[in-house]
Protein backbone atom coordinates (compact mmCIF):
# COMPACT_ATOMS: atom_id res chain seq x y z
CA UNK A 1 0.00 0.00 0.00
CA UNK A 2 3.04 2.57 0.48
CA UNK A 3 4.49 1.86 -2.52
CA UNK A 4 0.81 2.61 -4.49
CA UNK A 5 0.69 5.58 -2.45
CA UNK A 6 4.32 6.98 -3.09
CA UNK A 7 3.96 6.14 -7.16
CA UNK A 8 0.42 8.29 -6.77
CA UNK A 9 2.07 10.74 -5.21
CA UNK A 10 5.51 10.79 -7.57
CA UNK A 11 2.92 11.01 -10.38
CA UNK A 12 1.58 13.67 -9.49
CA UNK A 13 4.58 15.83 -8.70
CA UNK A 14 5.40 14.68 -12.23
CA UNK A 15 2.12 15.96 -13.84
CA UNK A 16 2.43 19.40 -11.47
CA UNK A 17 5.67 19.88 -12.83
CA UNK A 18 5.19 19.30 -16.55
CA UNK A 19 5.85 22.45 -18.77
CA UNK A 20 4.20 22.60 -22.20
CA UNK A 21 5.00 25.43 -24.33
CA UNK A 22 3.04 25.91 -27.91
CA UNK A 23 4.36 27.84 -30.93
CA UNK A 24 1.33 27.87 -32.72
CA UNK A 25 -1.44 28.47 -30.20
CA UNK A 26 -3.19 25.26 -31.39
CA UNK A 27 -2.70 24.21 -27.01
CA UNK A 28 -4.54 27.01 -25.32
CA UNK A 29 -3.31 25.42 -22.11
CA UNK A 30 0.00 25.80 -23.19
CA UNK A 31 1.75 28.20 -22.02
CA UNK A 32 1.68 30.56 -25.61
CA UNK A 33 5.65 31.76 -27.07
CA UNK A 34 5.84 34.68 -29.06
CA UNK A 35 8.77 35.30 -31.71
CA UNK A 36 9.90 37.82 -29.43
CA UNK A 37 10.36 35.77 -26.71
CA UNK A 38 14.06 35.30 -26.30
CA UNK A 39 15.65 33.52 -23.44
CA UNK A 40 16.63 35.06 -19.90
CA UNK A 41 16.79 33.26 -16.90
CA UNK A 42 14.41 35.76 -15.04
CA UNK A 43 11.58 33.88 -17.30
CA UNK A 44 13.33 30.61 -17.83
CA UNK A 45 12.13 29.95 -20.86
CA UNK A 46 12.63 31.29 -24.60
CA UNK A 47 13.88 31.21 -27.84
CA UNK A 48 17.81 30.56 -27.45
CA UNK A 49 21.12 31.30 -29.44
CA UNK A 50 18.89 33.04 -31.77
CA UNK A 51 20.55 35.12 -34.51
CA UNK A 52 18.75 32.65 -36.30
CA UNK A 53 15.18 33.69 -37.61
CA UNK A 54 12.56 31.59 -34.59
CA UNK A 55 9.82 29.22 -36.14
CA UNK A 56 7.58 31.40 -38.03
CA UNK A 57 10.10 31.46 -40.84
CA UNK A 58 10.55 27.64 -40.99
CA UNK A 59 13.84 28.68 -40.48
CA UNK A 60 15.79 26.06 -37.51
CA UNK A 61 15.65 27.67 -34.12
CA UNK A 62 16.32 26.76 -30.07
CA UNK A 63 14.17 26.42 -27.16
CA UNK A 64 15.80 26.26 -24.17
CA UNK A 65 13.84 25.86 -20.43
CA UNK A 66 15.44 26.25 -17.28
CA UNK A 67 15.02 22.75 -15.37
CA UNK A 68 17.41 21.41 -12.38
CA UNK A 69 19.50 18.18 -12.93
CA UNK A 70 17.67 15.11 -14.06
CA UNK A 71 16.57 13.05 -16.74
CA UNK A 72 13.21 14.54 -18.60
CA UNK A 73 10.57 13.38 -20.35
CA UNK A 74 10.28 16.11 -24.01
CA UNK A 75 7.02 15.62 -25.82
CA UNK A 76 7.23 17.12 -29.34
CA UNK A 77 4.32 17.80 -31.61
CA UNK A 78 5.10 18.26 -34.76
CA UNK A 79 3.32 19.55 -37.88
CA UNK A 80 1.16 22.86 -38.97
CA UNK A 81 -2.22 23.41 -40.46
CA UNK A 82 -0.51 26.04 -42.58
CA UNK A 83 2.02 23.55 -44.57
CA UNK A 84 4.00 20.41 -44.91
CA UNK A 85 7.09 19.42 -42.87
CA UNK A 86 10.23 17.76 -42.49
CA UNK A 87 11.53 17.98 -39.26
CA UNK A 88 14.44 16.85 -37.59
CA UNK A 89 15.03 17.51 -33.62
CA UNK A 90 18.04 17.48 -31.43
CA UNK A 91 18.65 18.10 -27.55
CA UNK A 92 21.69 20.12 -26.01
CA UNK A 93 25.31 19.57 -27.52
CA UNK A 94 23.62 18.19 -31.03
CA UNK A 95 21.80 15.02 -29.30
CA UNK A 96 20.00 13.00 -32.01
CA UNK A 97 16.04 12.49 -30.93
CA UNK A 98 14.08 12.24 -33.76
CA UNK A 99 15.21 12.26 -37.47
CA UNK A 100 13.28 13.22 -40.97
CA UNK A 101 9.90 13.19 -39.59
CA UNK A 102 7.38 14.18 -42.25
CA UNK A 103 4.30 15.47 -41.83
CA UNK A 104 1.17 16.46 -44.11
CA UNK A 105 -0.51 19.69 -44.12
CA UNK A 106 -2.94 19.86 -41.35
CA UNK A 107 -0.86 16.24 -40.08
CA UNK A 108 0.43 16.52 -36.28
CA UNK A 109 2.70 13.94 -35.06
CA UNK A 110 3.84 13.24 -31.19
CA UNK A 111 7.03 11.95 -30.30
CA UNK A 112 8.74 11.45 -26.87
CA UNK A 113 12.12 10.81 -25.63
CA UNK A 114 14.07 11.24 -22.56
CA UNK A 115 16.73 14.24 -22.51
CA UNK A 116 19.60 13.85 -19.87
CA UNK A 117 20.25 17.53 -18.26
CA UNK A 118 23.45 18.57 -15.79
CA UNK A 119 25.53 20.77 -14.27
CA UNK A 120 28.53 20.82 -12.61
CA UNK A 121 27.86 20.49 -9.29
CA UNK A 122 27.95 17.24 -6.84
CA UNK A 123 26.01 17.89 -3.78
CA UNK A 124 27.00 20.86 -1.93
CA UNK A 125 30.83 21.72 -2.15
CA UNK A 126 32.27 19.98 -4.80
CA UNK A 127 32.21 20.28 -8.52
CA UNK A 128 33.02 18.44 -12.28
CA UNK A 129 36.42 19.98 -13.34
CA UNK A 130 35.27 21.03 -16.99
CA UNK A 131 37.25 22.06 -19.41
CA UNK A 132 37.50 25.64 -20.67
CA UNK A 133 35.80 25.02 -23.84
CA UNK A 134 33.37 23.14 -22.55
CA UNK A 135 32.16 26.11 -20.27
CA UNK A 136 30.52 27.41 -23.37
CA UNK A 137 28.48 24.13 -24.53
CA UNK A 138 25.35 23.44 -23.47
CA UNK A 139 25.66 20.69 -21.79
CA UNK A 140 26.78 21.88 -18.71
CA UNK A 141 24.31 24.60 -18.02
CA UNK A 142 21.07 25.11 -16.20
CA UNK A 143 18.77 24.78 -19.02
CA UNK A 144 17.53 21.95 -21.40
CA UNK A 145 17.87 23.26 -25.08
CA UNK A 146 16.12 21.78 -27.92
CA UNK A 147 17.04 22.23 -31.37
CA UNK A 148 13.99 22.17 -34.17
CA UNK A 149 15.75 21.75 -37.45
CA UNK A 150 15.26 19.97 -40.51
CA UNK A 151 14.59 20.39 -44.71
CA UNK A 152 11.01 21.97 -43.46
CA UNK A 153 10.83 22.44 -39.52
CA UNK A 154 7.44 22.67 -38.34
CA UNK A 155 6.94 22.65 -34.07
CA UNK A 156 3.60 22.97 -32.88
CA UNK A 157 4.20 22.09 -29.34
CA UNK A 158 7.31 21.41 -26.64
CA UNK A 159 6.40 19.22 -23.25
CA UNK A 160 9.33 18.77 -20.90
CA UNK A 161 8.06 16.70 -17.64
CA UNK A 162 10.90 15.12 -15.15
CA UNK A 163 11.18 11.12 -16.13
CA UNK A 164 12.28 9.66 -13.08
CA UNK A 165 11.28 5.77 -13.88
CA UNK A 166 13.72 5.86 -16.78
CA UNK A 167 16.71 3.55 -17.24
CA UNK A 168 20.01 5.31 -17.56
CA UNK A 169 23.44 4.67 -19.93
CA UNK A 170 25.88 6.89 -18.59
CA UNK A 171 28.56 6.91 -21.09
CA UNK A 172 32.58 7.36 -20.48
CA UNK A 173 34.97 8.40 -23.03
CA UNK A 174 36.65 10.69 -25.07
CA UNK A 175 36.21 12.68 -28.52
CA UNK A 176 35.15 9.61 -30.19
CA UNK A 177 32.10 9.35 -27.64
CA UNK A 178 31.90 12.86 -26.91
CA UNK A 179 28.27 15.23 -27.91
CA UNK A 180 30.54 17.46 -30.19
CA UNK A 181 28.64 21.17 -30.39
CA UNK A 182 30.07 22.28 -33.95
CA UNK A 183 29.39 21.01 -37.63
CA UNK A 184 31.05 18.85 -38.99
CA UNK A 185 32.53 16.90 -36.12
CA UNK A 186 30.00 14.16 -34.29
CA UNK A 187 30.38 11.00 -32.12
CA UNK A 188 28.52 8.09 -31.25
CA UNK A 189 27.43 8.94 -27.82
CA UNK A 190 25.29 11.72 -29.33
CA UNK A 191 23.49 9.72 -32.24
CA UNK A 192 22.52 6.61 -30.15
CA UNK A 193 19.48 8.29 -28.23
CA UNK A 194 17.90 8.43 -32.11
CA UNK A 195 17.19 4.54 -31.41
CA UNK A 196 16.01 4.76 -28.32
CA UNK A 197 12.66 5.17 -26.64
CA UNK A 198 11.20 7.36 -23.92
CA UNK A 199 11.98 4.50 -21.42
CA UNK A 200 15.90 5.04 -21.79
CA UNK A 201 18.03 8.30 -20.98
CA UNK A 202 21.35 8.34 -22.37
CA UNK A 203 23.64 10.82 -20.24
CA UNK A 204 27.11 11.39 -21.94
CA UNK A 205 29.81 12.43 -19.43
CA UNK A 206 32.54 11.87 -22.31
CA UNK A 207 34.68 14.64 -23.07
CA UNK A 208 37.50 15.19 -25.84
CA UNK A 209 41.30 14.12 -25.09
CA UNK A 210 40.24 12.00 -21.69
CA UNK A 211 41.74 9.08 -20.28
CA UNK A 212 40.33 6.65 -18.31
CA UNK A 213 42.39 8.05 -15.47
CA UNK A 214 41.87 12.17 -16.43
CA UNK A 215 37.92 11.40 -15.88
CA UNK A 216 38.43 10.18 -12.97
CA UNK A 217 40.67 12.95 -11.53
CA UNK A 218 37.67 15.97 -12.94
CA UNK A 219 35.46 14.18 -11.05
CA UNK A 220 33.17 12.87 -14.04
CA UNK A 221 32.97 9.39 -13.07
CA UNK A 222 32.37 10.91 -9.17
CA UNK A 223 29.13 12.81 -10.67
CA UNK A 224 27.85 10.18 -12.14
CA UNK A 225 27.69 7.78 -9.58
CA UNK A 226 26.36 10.49 -7.14
CA UNK A 227 23.14 10.34 -9.57
CA UNK A 228 23.39 6.61 -10.80
CA UNK A 229 20.49 4.13 -9.45
CA UNK A 230 20.47 0.36 -9.29
CA UNK A 231 19.89 -1.05 -12.19
CA UNK A 232 21.45 1.49 -14.31
CA UNK A 233 24.66 0.61 -17.11
CA UNK A 234 27.78 2.63 -17.41
CA UNK A 235 29.76 2.15 -20.75
CA UNK A 236 33.82 3.33 -20.35
CA UNK A 237 35.19 3.72 -23.72
CA UNK A 238 39.06 4.50 -23.80
CA UNK A 239 42.21 3.84 -25.24
CA UNK A 240 43.12 6.39 -27.51
CA UNK A 241 44.88 8.93 -25.29
CA UNK A 242 45.29 6.43 -22.29
CA UNK A 243 48.32 5.02 -24.50
CA UNK A 244 50.28 8.44 -25.11
CA UNK A 245 51.19 8.77 -21.32
CA UNK A 246 54.43 8.31 -20.22
CA UNK A 247 54.46 8.69 -16.99
CA UNK A 248 55.75 6.47 -14.21
CA UNK A 249 53.49 3.61 -14.04
CA UNK A 250 51.44 4.29 -17.17
CA UNK A 251 51.12 1.50 -19.71
CA UNK A 252 47.92 -0.73 -20.81
CA UNK A 253 48.26 -3.71 -18.42
CA UNK A 254 49.48 -0.38 -15.34
CA UNK A 255 47.56 2.54 -14.72
CA UNK A 256 45.02 1.49 -17.41
CA UNK A 257 43.83 -1.66 -16.24
CA UNK A 258 43.82 -0.28 -12.58
CA UNK A 259 41.66 2.72 -13.85
CA UNK A 260 39.32 0.86 -15.75
CA UNK A 261 38.89 -2.05 -12.51
CA UNK A 262 37.72 1.65 -10.64
CA UNK A 263 34.89 2.41 -13.00
CA UNK A 264 34.25 -1.41 -12.05
CA UNK A 265 34.08 -1.37 -8.56
CA UNK A 266 32.16 1.70 -8.37
CA UNK A 267 29.58 1.01 -10.85
CA UNK A 268 29.20 -2.62 -8.90
CA UNK A 269 28.88 -0.81 -5.88
CA UNK A 270 25.72 1.32 -6.99
CA UNK A 271 24.24 -1.52 -8.51
CA UNK A 272 24.89 -0.24 -11.62
CA UNK A 273 26.32 -2.84 -15.05
CA UNK A 274 29.66 -1.44 -16.32
CA UNK A 275 30.12 -2.38 -19.57
CA UNK A 276 33.02 -2.11 -21.54
CA UNK A 277 33.62 -0.68 -25.06
CA UNK A 278 37.00 -1.27 -27.19
CA UNK A 279 37.87 1.87 -28.95
CA UNK A 280 37.48 2.57 -32.40
CA UNK A 281 39.74 2.56 -35.18
CA UNK A 282 41.74 5.16 -36.61
CA UNK A 283 41.92 5.54 -40.47
CA UNK A 284 44.99 3.90 -40.99
CA UNK A 285 45.49 1.52 -44.06
CA UNK A 286 48.53 -0.46 -45.32
CA UNK A 287 49.63 -1.05 -48.72
CA UNK A 288 47.08 -3.90 -48.85
CA UNK A 289 43.98 -1.82 -48.17
CA UNK A 290 44.13 -2.62 -44.55
CA UNK A 291 43.62 -1.30 -41.12
CA UNK A 292 46.73 -0.64 -39.16
CA UNK A 293 46.75 -1.34 -35.53
CA UNK A 294 47.48 1.67 -33.85
CA UNK A 295 46.04 1.30 -30.38
CA UNK A 296 49.05 -1.02 -29.08
CA UNK A 297 48.06 -3.00 -26.39
CA UNK A 298 45.15 -1.51 -25.39
CA UNK A 299 42.34 -2.61 -26.73
CA UNK A 300 43.77 -6.23 -25.25
CA UNK A 301 43.82 -4.78 -21.79
CA UNK A 302 40.44 -3.89 -22.06
CA UNK A 303 38.88 -7.50 -22.79
CA UNK A 304 41.61 -8.95 -19.91
CA UNK A 305 40.35 -6.74 -17.50
CA UNK A 306 36.90 -7.47 -18.96
CA UNK A 307 37.30 -10.98 -18.74
CA UNK A 308 39.02 -11.11 -14.90
CA UNK A 309 36.25 -9.31 -13.56
CA UNK A 310 33.21 -10.35 -15.55
CA UNK A 311 32.43 -7.61 -17.53
CA UNK A 312 30.72 -7.63 -21.13
CA UNK A 313 32.25 -6.22 -24.24
CA UNK A 314 31.52 -4.13 -27.02
CA UNK A 315 33.54 -4.77 -29.81
CA UNK A 316 33.67 -1.32 -31.51
CA UNK A 317 37.75 -1.56 -32.35
CA UNK A 318 36.18 -4.97 -34.84
CA UNK A 319 33.35 -3.61 -36.32
CA UNK A 320 34.86 -0.13 -36.72
CA UNK A 321 37.74 -1.93 -38.79
CA UNK A 322 35.72 -3.98 -40.59
CA UNK A 323 33.61 -0.80 -41.30
CA UNK A 324 36.32 1.36 -42.85
CA UNK A 325 37.76 -1.99 -44.97
CA UNK A 326 34.71 -2.21 -46.31
CA UNK A 327 34.41 1.52 -47.65
CA UNK A 328 37.79 1.46 -48.58
CA UNK A 329 41.02 3.68 -48.24
CA UNK A 330 38.98 6.18 -50.52
CA UNK A 331 35.35 5.94 -49.43
CA UNK A 332 36.36 5.93 -45.46
CA UNK A 333 36.89 9.76 -45.61
CA UNK A 334 33.51 10.34 -46.03
CA UNK A 335 33.00 8.63 -42.80
CA UNK A 336 35.41 11.27 -41.41
CA UNK A 337 36.10 15.09 -41.16
CA UNK A 338 37.79 14.95 -44.79
CA UNK A 339 36.50 18.18 -46.18
CA UNK A 340 38.03 20.50 -48.77
CA UNK A 341 38.78 23.98 -48.18
CA UNK A 342 35.43 26.36 -48.07
CA UNK A 343 32.95 23.23 -47.50
CA UNK A 344 31.59 25.31 -44.62
CA UNK A 345 31.55 29.11 -43.76
CA UNK A 346 34.64 30.32 -42.88
CA UNK A 347 36.58 27.12 -43.52
CA UNK A 348 39.61 28.56 -45.00
CA UNK A 349 41.71 25.77 -45.07
CA UNK A 350 41.17 21.62 -45.95
CA UNK A 351 40.50 19.45 -42.81
CA UNK A 352 42.19 15.86 -42.71
CA UNK A 353 41.05 14.38 -39.68
CA UNK A 354 41.69 10.20 -39.38
CA UNK A 355 40.32 9.39 -36.20
CA UNK A 356 37.69 11.92 -35.55
CA UNK A 357 33.82 11.20 -37.11
CA UNK A 358 31.39 13.48 -39.30
CA UNK A 359 27.65 12.92 -38.69
CA UNK A 360 27.67 10.11 -41.38
CA UNK A 361 30.37 8.15 -39.37
CA UNK A 362 28.93 9.02 -35.73
CA UNK A 363 25.91 7.60 -36.99
CA UNK A 364 26.72 4.55 -38.60
CA UNK A 365 29.22 3.59 -35.41
CA UNK A 366 25.75 4.46 -33.22
CA UNK A 367 24.35 1.42 -34.87
CA UNK A 368 26.89 -0.51 -34.33
CA UNK A 369 26.94 0.09 -30.53
CA UNK A 370 23.00 -0.44 -30.56
CA UNK A 371 23.80 -3.62 -32.28
CA UNK A 372 26.17 -4.59 -29.82
CA UNK A 373 23.80 -4.46 -26.98
CA UNK A 374 21.52 -6.38 -28.62
CA UNK A 375 24.21 -9.12 -29.64
CA UNK A 376 24.75 -8.84 -25.66
CA UNK A 377 20.99 -9.51 -24.83
CA UNK A 378 20.95 -6.55 -22.54
CA UNK A 379 17.61 -6.38 -20.90
CA UNK A 380 16.72 -2.71 -21.76
CA UNK A 381 16.97 -3.32 -25.78
CA UNK A 382 13.58 -4.46 -25.86
CA UNK A 383 13.74 -0.19 -25.90
CA UNK A 384 15.30 -0.01 -28.76
CA UNK A 385 13.26 1.66 -31.57
CA UNK A 386 11.10 -0.69 -34.29
CA UNK A 387 12.73 0.92 -37.28
CA UNK A 388 16.21 -0.41 -35.98
CA UNK A 389 16.69 -2.94 -38.60
CA UNK A 390 20.08 -4.36 -37.42
CA UNK A 391 23.65 -3.36 -38.34
CA UNK A 392 26.57 -5.84 -40.43
CA UNK A 393 29.53 -3.27 -40.74
CA UNK A 394 29.86 -5.26 -43.44
CA UNK A 395 27.29 -3.50 -45.05
CA UNK A 396 26.85 -0.69 -43.72
CA UNK A 397 24.59 2.48 -44.76
CA UNK A 398 25.22 4.35 -48.67
CA UNK A 399 27.26 7.54 -47.51
CA UNK A 400 25.12 8.72 -50.99
CA UNK A 401 22.14 8.68 -49.00
CA UNK A 402 22.59 9.53 -45.65
CA UNK A 403 20.70 12.88 -45.08
CA UNK A 404 21.95 15.62 -42.33
CA UNK A 405 20.54 19.23 -41.32
CA UNK A 406 23.72 21.11 -40.48
CA UNK A 407 23.08 22.74 -36.88
CA UNK A 408 24.28 26.61 -37.81
CA UNK A 409 27.28 26.67 -35.84
CA UNK A 410 31.08 25.41 -37.44
CA UNK A 411 34.15 24.83 -35.89
CA UNK A 412 37.46 24.06 -38.27
CA UNK A 413 39.65 23.62 -34.71
CA UNK A 414 39.87 19.54 -34.11
CA UNK A 415 38.78 18.26 -30.82
CA UNK A 416 41.26 17.06 -28.39
CA UNK A 417 42.87 13.57 -28.84
CA UNK A 418 43.69 11.49 -31.91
Amino acid sequence: MRFVLFFAFLNIFISLNAQTFSFDQVDKEATQVKTTDLYNTAVGYGYDMTKLAPVATGQPFFFSVSVPDGNYRVTITMGSKKKAGNTTVRAESRRLMIENCVTKKGERKQVSFIVNKRNTLIGQNDRVRIKDREKTKLNWDDKLTIEINGDAPVCSSIKIEPANDVTTLWLCGNSTVVDQDYEPWASWGQMIPRWFDDQIAIANYAESGETAASFISANRLKKIMSLAKQGDYLFVEFGHNDQKQKTPGSGAYYNFATNLKQFIDEAKSKGVTPIFVTPTQRRTFDSNGKITESHGDYPDAMRWVAKREGVQVIELHDMTRTFYETLGVENSKKALVHYAANTFPGQFTALADNTHFNPYGAYEIAKMMVQGMKDLQLPFVDHIKEDFKGFDAAHPDDFNTFHWNNSPFFEALKPDGN
